[in-house]
């Protein structure tokens, strides 16, 4: 996934939902210590601010050194580059060594990771008891069915730009993603807990989270447009107009879980 984010990273800054602070409040309540966190693939460091109100110390990891350049500067947080050639045991070092993390934390990325690997590194690093494990994501944003008619029809345009072939498991929901922990109640292997994410936004911050899309920039790179002035023009008449708010809500999953004893 190294570079796919690279030049949107300012759209992906602007444009993404904000995770209600209460999800962050209740992966706390259930680990027993609050030392160490690792956010991985923390992108512009929106999720791992939220888990710095809840533990003395979080590692933010990312592939991508242009995002991490956008992130927010934080006493708590320690932002580091992890290029993909990384070894899992020099991973395991750089967040703290083996039996040291109380939460590990994957917002809207663990569908791009090498997931035996990534699994592998995050049991090692788990506090055994007491760590926890969250993962979580979104897909569908819910507007009016007026709007949500044509973004449809413009998402299935994109499908064949998706470069990497654990996409699908975002356009599911995570229903089929593996996730070899124990539950903790908060959405299981198979059964992810469904959330929602209520924001008031723009058109031009709707706009601005399509073309922040890794498929939008893969279909450009091809010379292709996959959203031309013309559908931009379509999507605003049915959104009511550029000058308008509208309240609309992302629909979110998410699988929380401790090592299996």
């Amino acid at each position: 996934m190294a570079g796919l984010f690279d030049k949107q990273a300012d759209l992906y800054l602007d444009a993404r939902p904000t995770y209600p602070s209460e999800w962050f409040s209740k992966l706390a309540g259930l680990t027993d210590h609050h030392g160490l966190a690792w956010d991985a693939a923390t992108g512009n460091g929106q999720a791992a601010l939220a888990v710095a109100d809840h533990y003395e110390r979080v590692i933010a990891t990312d592939v991508s050194e242009s995002q991490l350049k956008l992130a927010t500067p934080h006493p708590k947080i320690d932002y580091r580059h992890t290029p993909s050639s990384m070894t899992a045991d020099e991973l395991v070092e750089l967040i703290g060594g083996e039996n040291s993390v109380d939460l590990i934390t994957v917002a809207q990325a663990v569908h791009w990771f090498d997931l035996p690997k990534f699994y592998a590194v995050a049991t090692r690093l788990l506090r055994k008891p007491g760590g926890i494990i969250a993962v979580w994501g979104y897909n569908d944003v819910l507007v009016t069915p007026e709007f949500d008619a044509v973004q449809y029809r413009f998402h299935a345009e994109t499908l064949p730009y998706w470069k990497y072939p654990n996409i699908q498991h975002i356009f599911d929901s995570y229903e089929a993603l593996p996730f070899p922990f124990e539950s903790v109640e908060m959405g299981s292997e198979g059964k992810p807990l469904k959330l929602e994410m209520p924001k008031a936004t723009s058109f031009e911050g709707i706009i601005r989270m399509f073309k922040s899309w890794s498929a939008i920039v893969t279909a450009r790179e091809k010379g292709i447009d996959l959203l031309p002035e013309s559908l931009v023009r379509e999507l605003e008449a049915a959104w009511g107009g550029s000058d308008l708010i509208r309240s609309v809500v992302y629909k979110a999953f998410m699988i929380a879980g401790k090592v299996r004893a």
